[in-house]
């Protein structure tokens, strides 16, 4: 049996749409879908009904997918053994991350970790909390940079499932033209923004969720002129007086311009990056390098 399927399987039932599966595993979704029924004729059953929108287990996937996992993982494992086998051999530690790295000196970090480690080549994907913690249980990436912050009622019920080690802290400030009448003050309620238009980063982000919680909180709905998931966009919108923002301190003053001020927020609202990986999956050696080295960088820098 083919474990690469029973692998492609693994990530198409987790994510029920083959498109974002074929993305996970890079590769397209007709080769995708041609593994799949390559693996269901060696099975001799169906997989997956896909009589609806949305590709459904069968009962004999049902069946199959925990005996899947465990086909993957070893896979997995013994391909990341022989890769140890020649110390002439650069190893591979895959690493995620969430699109906003510049800001918080992740770039930085990757890069000044494989220049000091020669033996170890890494390969970075960039993704949303969901998907980087699917690529973590697929076994696609080894660690990843996730934001999170303790009010997230999803990241407490993966405390069982990942652990985590806290890389940046930072706080929620509210994005104005400078000529708005709240942008010269030191700090403002969210409450006296609830009659402006919102300009946010898209539904589904942890961004998203963290703002429509905070603004439940203070009694209000965002009215949202815009969504778009490219900070820079935002501001210069905002810049334009075409609406005002929140979004985390540090990138946004990285991507700042002197027709935008950024204003704290009276109550803090903050969150945290932390370095996740599955807590049941011991970490390769290149894994537990980069864990150490995570602390000794940024206390230099």
């Amino acid at each position: 049996m083919d474990t690469q399927r029973c692998r492609e399987f693994v990530v198409l039932a987790q994510t029920c749409n083959y498109l974002q599966a074929a993305d996970q595993l890079f590769i397209s979704q007709s080769s995708l879908s041609k593994h799949i029924k390559a693996l269901e004729k060696e099975l001799g059953v169906e997989l997956f009904n896909r009589t609806t929108r949305r590709v459904q287990l069968t009962e004999h996937g049902r069946v199959f997918l925990p005996f899947a996992r465990k086909l993957a993982a070893t896979a997995h494992d013994a391909e990341t053994a022989l890769s140890y086998a020649s110390d002439n051999e650069r190893r591979i530690l895959d690493i995620g991350s969430i699109p906003v790295m510049v800001p918080y000196g992740i770039t930085g970090l990757l890069h000044q970790f494989e220049s000091e480690h020669v033996n170890v080549r890494l390969r970075i994907t960039e993704g949303d909390a969901d998907h980087l913690k699917d690529m973590l249980r697929n076994r696609t990436l080894d660690l990843a940079f996730i934001r999170d912050w303790d009010g997230d009622v999803a990241h407490d019920g993966d405390d069982a499932e990942f652990a985590t080690s806290e890389y940046a802290e930072d706080c929620l400030a509210a994005v104005l033209p400078a000529g708005h009448p709240l942008a010269m003050r030191p700090s403002i309620s969210l409450a006296e923004l609830a009659n402006e238009d919102f300009l946010l980063l898209p539904k589904g982000t942890v961004m998203n969720a963290l703002i429509t919680d905070a603004c439940a909180v203070e009694g209000f709905v965002p009215e949202v002129r815009y969504r778009g998931t490219r900070a820079e966009n935002i501001i210069d919108l905002v810049a334009r007086g075409m609406g005002v923002s929140l979004l985390m301190r540090t990138p946004a003053a990285y991507l700042t311009r002197s027709a935008v001020s950024i204003v704290d927020l009276e109550q803090p609202i903050t969150t945290k990056i932390r370095l996740y990986r599955l807590r049941d999956r011991e970490p390769s050696p290149e894994a537990l390098e980069f864990l150490a080295y995570v602390p000794l960088a940024k206390h230099e820098a």
